[in-house]
Protein backbone atom coordinates (compact mmCIF):
# COMPACT_ATOMS: atom_id res chain seq x y z
CA UNK A 1 0.00 0.00 0.00
CA UNK A 2 1.24 3.45 -1.09
CA UNK A 3 2.28 5.30 2.53
CA UNK A 4 1.04 9.54 2.10
CA UNK A 5 2.84 12.19 1.89
CA UNK A 6 2.61 16.14 2.52
CA UNK A 7 4.45 17.05 -0.44
CA UNK A 8 6.22 15.68 -3.71
CA UNK A 9 8.41 16.82 -5.81
CA UNK A 10 8.89 16.14 -9.71
CA UNK A 11 11.57 16.81 -11.81
CA UNK A 12 13.48 16.10 -8.22
CA UNK A 13 16.72 14.77 -9.26
CA UNK A 14 17.33 18.49 -11.47
CA UNK A 15 18.91 21.28 -10.34
CA UNK A 16 15.55 23.46 -8.95
CA UNK A 17 13.89 20.38 -7.39
CA UNK A 18 16.63 19.85 -5.48
CA UNK A 19 16.68 22.99 -3.81
CA UNK A 20 12.97 22.42 -3.26
CA UNK A 21 13.75 19.57 -1.60
CA UNK A 22 16.47 20.98 0.49
CA UNK A 23 13.78 23.77 1.29
CA UNK A 24 10.85 21.86 2.50
CA UNK A 25 13.17 19.69 4.28
CA UNK A 26 14.61 23.00 6.63
CA UNK A 27 11.08 24.47 6.57
CA UNK A 28 9.19 21.51 7.92
CA UNK A 29 11.28 18.68 9.55
CA UNK A 30 8.81 16.67 10.73
CA UNK A 31 7.17 16.26 7.01
CA UNK A 32 6.99 13.58 4.85
CA UNK A 33 8.28 14.59 1.70
CA UNK A 34 8.75 12.90 -1.99
CA UNK A 35 10.76 13.00 -4.45
CA UNK A 36 9.18 12.19 -8.09
CA UNK A 37 12.23 10.47 -10.61
CA UNK A 38 11.95 9.31 -13.92
CA UNK A 39 15.39 6.98 -13.75
CA UNK A 40 15.67 4.36 -11.00
CA UNK A 41 19.54 4.96 -10.59
CA UNK A 42 18.66 8.39 -9.07
CA UNK A 43 16.79 7.30 -6.65
CA UNK A 44 19.38 5.73 -3.89
CA UNK A 45 20.89 9.39 -3.22
CA UNK A 46 17.59 10.90 -2.78
CA UNK A 47 16.45 8.04 -0.64
CA UNK A 48 19.64 8.16 1.71
CA UNK A 49 18.73 11.96 2.41
CA UNK A 50 15.87 10.37 3.30
CA UNK A 51 13.13 11.57 1.01
CA UNK A 52 10.38 8.42 0.31
CA UNK A 53 11.52 8.30 -3.90
CA UNK A 54 8.47 7.19 -6.74
CA UNK A 55 9.30 6.40 -9.83
CA UNK A 56 7.64 8.05 -13.19
CA UNK A 57 8.54 9.39 -16.30
CA UNK A 58 5.83 12.28 -17.59
CA UNK A 59 5.20 9.67 -20.40
CA UNK A 60 3.58 7.01 -18.32
CA UNK A 61 0.20 7.81 -17.23
CA UNK A 62 0.27 4.34 -15.18
CA UNK A 63 3.19 5.18 -12.88
CA UNK A 64 2.06 8.69 -12.14
CA UNK A 65 -0.92 7.98 -11.46
CA UNK A 66 0.34 5.46 -8.64
CA UNK A 67 3.11 7.51 -7.54
CA UNK A 68 0.49 10.54 -6.73
CA UNK A 69 -1.67 8.41 -4.68
CA UNK A 70 -1.78 10.20 -1.03
CA UNK A 71 0.33 13.09 -2.17
CA UNK A 72 -1.21 16.24 -0.18
CA UNK A 73 0.64 19.05 -2.00
CA UNK A 74 1.91 18.35 -5.54
CA UNK A 75 5.24 21.02 -7.11
CA UNK A 76 4.86 19.85 -10.80
CA UNK A 77 8.24 21.29 -12.22
CA UNK A 78 7.91 21.71 -15.93
CA UNK A 79 9.47 19.33 -18.45
CA UNK A 80 12.73 19.98 -19.88
CA UNK A 81 11.39 18.60 -23.25
CA UNK A 82 10.34 21.60 -25.23
CA UNK A 83 7.39 20.69 -27.78
CA UNK A 84 6.65 17.67 -25.55
CA UNK A 85 5.75 19.27 -22.24
CA UNK A 86 2.25 20.56 -22.53
CA UNK A 87 1.10 16.58 -23.19
CA UNK A 88 3.47 15.58 -20.13
CA UNK A 89 2.00 17.90 -17.90
CA UNK A 90 -1.37 17.11 -19.01
CA UNK A 91 -0.72 13.46 -17.91
CA UNK A 92 0.85 14.86 -14.66
CA UNK A 93 -2.69 16.80 -14.20
CA UNK A 94 -5.09 13.71 -15.13
CA UNK A 95 -3.31 11.85 -12.62
CA UNK A 96 -3.05 13.77 -9.93
CA UNK A 97 -7.25 14.31 -10.60
CA UNK A 98 -7.77 10.80 -9.96
CA UNK A 99 -5.69 9.97 -7.22
CA UNK A 100 -7.42 13.07 -5.45
CA UNK A 101 -3.96 15.09 -5.04
CA UNK A 102 -4.98 18.26 -2.66
CA UNK A 103 -2.95 20.85 -4.15
CA UNK A 104 -0.74 21.62 -7.10
CA UNK A 105 1.49 24.34 -7.74
CA UNK A 106 3.33 24.72 -11.30
CA UNK A 107 6.35 26.20 -12.68
CA UNK A 108 5.55 28.34 -15.28
CA UNK A 109 7.25 31.13 -17.11
CA UNK A 110 6.90 35.27 -16.75
CA UNK A 111 3.80 36.98 -17.91
CA UNK A 112 2.97 33.37 -19.89
CA UNK A 113 -0.24 34.60 -21.34
CA UNK A 114 1.24 38.25 -22.44
CA UNK A 115 5.42 37.49 -23.56
CA UNK A 116 7.13 38.06 -26.22
CA UNK A 117 9.12 35.04 -26.55
CA UNK A 118 7.16 32.97 -28.93
CA UNK A 119 8.68 29.41 -28.17
CA UNK A 120 8.72 28.51 -24.33
CA UNK A 121 5.29 30.44 -23.50
CA UNK A 122 2.49 28.58 -25.79
CA UNK A 123 2.96 24.96 -23.74
CA UNK A 124 3.40 26.60 -20.02
CA UNK A 125 0.36 28.31 -20.75
CA UNK A 126 -1.57 25.62 -22.27
CA UNK A 127 -0.68 23.67 -19.02
CA UNK A 128 -1.83 26.47 -16.55
CA UNK A 129 -5.19 26.34 -18.72
CA UNK A 130 -5.12 22.41 -18.15
CA UNK A 131 -5.30 23.27 -14.39
CA UNK A 132 -7.63 25.59 -14.67
CA UNK A 133 -10.09 23.10 -16.10
CA UNK A 134 -9.26 20.33 -13.88
CA UNK A 135 -10.94 21.23 -10.52
CA UNK A 136 -7.45 21.15 -8.60
CA UNK A 137 -6.83 23.29 -5.96
CA UNK A 138 -3.74 25.15 -7.71
CA UNK A 139 -1.17 27.86 -7.76
CA UNK A 140 1.03 29.07 -11.44
CA UNK A 141 4.32 30.07 -10.16
CA UNK A 142 5.68 31.98 -13.17
CA UNK A 143 9.36 32.20 -12.89
CA UNK A 144 11.07 34.55 -15.07
CA UNK A 145 14.81 33.89 -16.01
CA UNK A 146 17.45 31.93 -14.04
CA UNK A 147 20.56 34.00 -13.87
CA UNK A 148 22.59 30.78 -13.79
CA UNK A 149 21.12 30.87 -17.77
CA UNK A 150 23.53 33.71 -18.62
CA UNK A 151 25.89 32.67 -16.27
CA UNK A 152 26.76 29.66 -18.72
CA UNK A 153 27.58 31.78 -21.10
CA UNK A 154 30.47 33.70 -19.17
CA UNK A 155 32.92 30.32 -19.73
CA UNK A 156 32.56 30.52 -23.57
CA UNK A 157 32.08 34.44 -23.37
CA UNK A 158 35.72 34.76 -21.68
CA UNK A 159 37.23 32.02 -24.20
CA UNK A 160 36.04 33.67 -26.81
CA UNK A 161 36.83 37.53 -25.73
CA UNK A 162 33.22 38.54 -26.71
CA UNK A 163 29.91 37.94 -24.71
CA UNK A 164 26.95 37.47 -27.53
CA UNK A 165 23.70 37.33 -27.80
CA UNK A 166 20.28 38.70 -29.73
CA UNK A 167 19.04 41.08 -26.40
CA UNK A 168 20.10 44.15 -27.60
CA UNK A 169 19.41 46.35 -25.00
CA UNK A 170 16.19 44.26 -23.27
CA UNK A 171 16.27 44.82 -19.36
CA UNK A 172 16.74 41.31 -17.67
CA UNK A 173 15.27 40.51 -14.18
CA UNK A 174 16.46 37.14 -13.59
CA UNK A 175 16.91 35.87 -9.89
CA UNK A 176 19.37 32.74 -8.53
CA UNK A 177 17.40 29.31 -9.31
CA UNK A 178 17.36 29.14 -5.23
CA UNK A 179 15.50 32.39 -5.33
CA UNK A 180 12.58 30.33 -7.10
CA UNK A 181 13.06 27.13 -5.36
CA UNK A 182 12.72 29.25 -2.03
CA UNK A 183 9.29 30.92 -3.41
CA UNK A 184 8.33 26.98 -4.31
CA UNK A 185 8.93 26.00 -0.69
CA UNK A 186 6.90 29.29 0.89
CA UNK A 187 3.52 28.61 -1.03
CA UNK A 188 3.73 24.74 -0.60
CA UNK A 189 4.30 25.38 3.25
CA UNK A 190 2.70 28.83 4.02
CA UNK A 191 -1.24 29.43 4.00
CA UNK A 192 -2.89 27.94 0.80
CA UNK A 193 -3.54 30.44 -1.48
CA UNK A 194 -6.78 31.06 -3.61
CA UNK A 195 -6.81 28.40 -6.41
CA UNK A 196 -5.56 29.87 -9.56
CA UNK A 197 -3.38 32.04 -7.89
CA UNK A 198 -0.64 33.58 -9.89
CA UNK A 199 2.79 34.51 -9.10
CA UNK A 200 4.83 36.41 -11.47
CA UNK A 201 8.12 35.84 -10.14
CA UNK A 202 11.60 38.31 -11.30
CA UNK A 203 14.05 39.71 -9.41
CA UNK A 204 14.83 42.60 -7.70
CA UNK A 205 16.99 44.04 -10.11
CA UNK A 206 17.46 44.18 -13.89
CA UNK A 207 20.71 44.44 -16.19
CA UNK A 208 21.25 44.82 -20.36
CA UNK A 209 23.73 42.02 -21.48
CA UNK A 210 25.81 45.18 -21.62
CA UNK A 211 25.91 45.18 -18.03
CA UNK A 212 26.38 41.43 -17.95
CA UNK A 213 29.63 41.73 -20.15
CA UNK A 214 31.23 44.75 -18.29
CA UNK A 215 30.28 43.28 -14.60
CA UNK A 216 32.35 40.00 -16.43
CA UNK A 217 35.10 42.06 -17.60
CA UNK A 218 35.53 43.67 -13.82
CA UNK A 219 35.49 40.17 -12.66
CA UNK A 220 37.86 38.66 -15.09
CA UNK A 221 40.36 41.90 -15.11
CA UNK A 222 39.81 42.27 -18.98
CA UNK A 223 37.57 43.09 -21.73
CA UNK A 224 34.62 41.45 -22.72
CA UNK A 225 32.48 43.37 -24.63
CA UNK A 226 29.17 42.66 -25.65
CA UNK A 227 28.25 41.73 -29.18
CA UNK A 228 24.52 42.25 -30.07
CA UNK A 229 23.65 39.41 -33.25
CA UNK A 230 20.23 39.07 -34.98
CA UNK A 231 18.31 36.51 -33.38
CA UNK A 232 19.20 33.85 -36.64
CA UNK A 233 23.00 34.80 -36.44
CA UNK A 234 22.86 33.79 -32.73
CA UNK A 235 20.72 31.20 -32.93
CA UNK A 236 23.64 30.06 -35.89
CA UNK A 237 26.94 30.66 -33.98
CA UNK A 238 25.69 28.48 -30.85
CA UNK A 239 24.59 25.62 -33.33
CA UNK A 240 28.05 26.03 -34.51
CA UNK A 241 29.69 25.99 -30.81
CA UNK A 242 27.51 22.73 -30.67
CA UNK A 243 24.16 23.22 -29.40
CA UNK A 244 21.36 21.27 -30.64
CA UNK A 245 19.10 23.04 -33.17
CA UNK A 246 15.66 23.47 -30.95
CA UNK A 247 17.97 24.48 -27.38
CA UNK A 248 19.58 27.26 -29.97
CA UNK A 249 16.14 28.30 -31.42
CA UNK A 250 15.06 28.52 -27.54
CA UNK A 251 17.76 30.74 -26.29
CA UNK A 252 17.69 32.82 -29.50
CA UNK A 253 14.00 33.30 -29.05
CA UNK A 254 14.45 34.21 -25.47
CA UNK A 255 17.10 36.53 -26.54
CA UNK A 256 14.94 38.32 -29.11
CA UNK A 257 12.03 38.47 -26.61
CA UNK A 258 14.03 39.80 -23.76
CA UNK A 259 15.12 42.91 -26.13
CA UNK A 260 11.32 43.60 -26.35
CA UNK A 261 11.08 43.48 -22.12
CA UNK A 262 9.70 39.87 -22.03
CA UNK A 263 12.03 39.09 -19.44
CA UNK A 264 11.85 42.71 -17.82
CA UNK A 265 10.08 42.68 -14.53
CA UNK A 266 9.63 45.47 -11.79
CA UNK A 267 6.80 43.39 -9.74
CA UNK A 268 9.05 42.26 -6.77
CA UNK A 269 6.39 39.26 -5.70
CA UNK A 270 9.22 37.06 -5.51
CA UNK A 271 10.99 38.70 -3.05
CA UNK A 272 7.73 39.38 -0.72
CA UNK A 273 7.30 35.91 -1.32
CA UNK A 274 10.74 34.57 -0.11
CA UNK A 275 10.93 37.71 2.88
CA UNK A 276 14.36 38.84 1.32
CA UNK A 277 15.88 40.60 -1.59
CA UNK A 278 16.24 38.36 -4.71
CA UNK A 279 20.11 37.57 -5.16
CA UNK A 280 22.03 40.14 -6.90
CA UNK A 281 22.66 38.63 -10.31
CA UNK A 282 26.59 39.79 -9.91
CA UNK A 283 26.83 37.71 -7.11
CA UNK A 284 25.71 34.81 -8.77
CA UNK A 285 27.99 35.61 -11.77
CA UNK A 286 30.89 36.26 -9.10
CA UNK A 287 30.48 32.61 -7.78
CA UNK A 288 30.23 30.98 -10.56
CA UNK A 289 34.00 32.50 -11.61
Amino acid sequence: MTSSLDYLVTGASGQLGALVLAGLRAAEPGARIGALVRRPETAEALEAQGFEVRLASYDDSAALQAALQGVGKLLLVSSSEVGKRAAQHGRVIEAAMAAGVGFVAYTSILRADSSPLTVLPPEHLETERALAASGLDHAVLRNGWYTENYVMSAAPALAHDALIGAAGEGRISSAARADYAAAAVAVLTGPQPASGTVYELAGDDSYTLSDFAAALSDLAGKPVPYVNMTEAAYAAALTGAGLPAPLAEMLADSDAGAAQGGLYSDDHTLSRLIGRPTTPWRDTLSAAL
